[in-house]
């Protein structure tokens, strides 16, 4: 199924400017494990394996697996594509707006996966027989991206849009011009009226037309004439888990271990739209002062940041009954964030008359909120090979239904709500990893892995009754380890993400009784994204 997301107007109608929702709690609770470059060519599916700094994320047990001391560091390099044009909603295939094909990329240089163990050999032959503490950085997402789409409409526009939408929200003007406007009234309309992309007309104070309408004898409103529109959007961040490691080595056939981790939370969003008149004499308003003025362009910007920290525990067990069979489990107690956030919006608009150019800019609005990410558990069989190589499997489950939102008794109304929309409208996702490792000499390893997660998301209007597939890795990687200390690991992971389909904003209606224009849709955009990562891991052994 294709789900549209609509973007500026649906996402911001909150009077602070900024309200969180249940793809918020979403956004901040899943996980894209990274690790080092062995664990991710193996598709990271090493709850069985352990004995990898990569893997103590995954699995506390694995830091006891390895019996020696070890340190690493891994940069990474992540390619990200963004491809997009317009979907015609017509059956003939005419596209009348975001026509362009339009292409971005980013590359970023992040650490993914630092850390080191410290083994103490008990000098006993059976019971505990090695302890290991350890620290890592593990990074368990990332977002970057950067989305342009450009075109020309004939039939509708954002302020438009944004004109029904506070007309069918009963608001007026003198509260949207008012000096405290900002602190009762929802941000985007105070901007887009105090910028003049929107205003009131034919006397009344509750009816509003965008900047780039014309009105008719009848009522009527239709767009003046043809717009180029450009939208724009950048997504950067990451969420990285800091883990304080303990693991045990009970006679060669139990390894535990437990995990405290603290997660950090770095997020920014920002977008923007813009509006020109691709004939400025198709736009003319006139004014009460007998005026006649004709709109020229306009601009809309919206900025959003996060920042937060949370923490959580992690236990896991490896057994090894023999065979060259391992069996592994692990546990992760709900995550505990606190989450602070900022956001500021502004609008401009610009006429052939530049004395009527109008500029508005919401305040800086803060806040903060505590958010609970739910409990996952992940399941591990691994095979070795002899000294030829090995085998592994995971299997993971989080059910996000159980993301709750930490109401106080001035918001419990609101986070209620949200938490009911949580309930209704997330299921538990399951992962499945496997990846295989084969060493054609002692001193090197080939390895593939391929992991995908299921939609969290439940499917109201599926067709099928298999779950739809969230995100797919497939990677690949080589391994060097020297007779000494030393060794190094490479792998190259691809990332197939599902095409996004958005709407800048809202269809809205023209007609003064009421119906749709049939011939007025808001544009829709199909963003088809790609992500590659590239590590390189050096690690030394003592």
């Amino acid at each position: 199924m294709k789900r549209i997301a609509i973007l500026l107007i649906s996402g911001l109608t909150a009077v602070c400017g900024y309200a969180q929702t249940a793809y918020d709690a979403l956004l901040f609770s899943e996980n894209n494990y990274e690790g080092s470059a062995r664990t991710v060519a193996m598709g990271n599916a090493f709850t069985a394996l352990g004995g990898d700094l990569g893997s103590i994320g995954l699995n506390p047990a694995g830091s006891a697996v390895a019996g020696y001391s070890q340190i690493t560091l891994t940069p990474a390099l992540t390619f990200s594509t963004s491809t997009t044009h317009g979907v015609s909603p017509y059956s003939d295939g005419f596209l009348p707006y975001f026509e362009r094909q339009m292409k971005s990329r980013i590359t970023d240089l992040s650490a993914p996966n630092v850390g080191f163990t410290i083994n103490y050999d008990t000098h006993r032959t059976s019971g505990i027989k090695n302890v290991t503490f350890g620290f890592v950085m593990n990074k368990t997402a990332g977002w970057n991206e950067d989305v342009y789409a450009s075109g020309t409409n004939s039939t509708t526009s954002f302020m438009g849009s944004l004109a029904y939408d506070a007309t069918i929200s009963g608001l007026t003007g003198n509260e949207l011009g008012a000096a405290n406007a900002y602190d009762i009234m929802p941000w985007k309309h105070v901007v887009g009226y105090q910028s003049g992309m929107i205003s009131t007309f034919g006397g009344y104070d509750d009816q509003f037309v965008g900047a780039s309408e014309i009105i008719y004898d009848n009522g009527d409103v239709a767009l003046g004439g043809p717009l180029s529109q450009s939208y724009g959007r950048r997504v950067d961040g990451g969420k990285y888990d800091y883990l304080i490691n303990l693991g045990a080595n009970i006679s060669d056939f139990v390894y535990i271990g437990a995990n405290l981790g603290i997660s950090s939370i770095e997020y920014s969003y920002s977008e923007y739209f813009k509006e020109t008149a691709v004939d400025p004499s198709d736009f003319e308003i006139a004014l009460s002062n007998g005026q006649t003025i004709y709109f020229n362009d306009m601009r809309y910007k919206y900025a959003y940041a996060a920042s937060g920290m949370g923490y959580y525990g992690k236990f896991g067990v490896i057994v090894t009954p023999g065979y060259g069979l391992r069996i592994g489990a692990a546990i992760q107690t709900p995550t505990i964030n606190t989450i602070n956030e900022g956001w500021q919006q502004s609008g401009e608009t610009s006429y052939t008359d530049r004395s009527y150019d109008a500029e508005a800019q919401s305040p800086y609005g803060q806040g903060s909120y505590r958010m609970v990410s739910p409990l996952r558990a992940n399941f591990g069989l691994a095979y070795a090979l002899g000294q030829v190589g090995v085998i592994s499997a995971d299997y993971e489950v989080c059910d996000y239904s159980q993301m709750r939102y930490k109401a106080s008794e001035y918001d419990r109304d609101y986070f209620e709500g949200v938490n009911e929309d949580i309930r209704a409208g997330f299921k538990a996702s399951h992962s499945l990893r496997i990846g295989a490792e084969f060493k054609p000499m002692s001193e090197l390893a080939v390895r593939a892995g391929y992991n995908l997660t299921t939609s969290p998301e439940r499917c109201l209007e599926c067709s099928s009754d298999l779950p739809a597939i969230r995100t797919q890795n497939a990677s690949l990687g080589l391994g060097y380890s020297s007779k000494r200390s030393f060794f190094a690991d490479l792998a190259v992971r691809k990332t197939f993400l599902q095409d996004e389909y958005f709407m800048p904003y809202a269809d809205y209606m023209f007609n003064s009784d009421g119906s749709i224009n049939e011939n007025a849709y808001a544009p829709e955009i199909l963003n088809k994204r790609g992500l590659w990562k590239v590590l390189l891991t050096f690690g030394w052994r003592f």
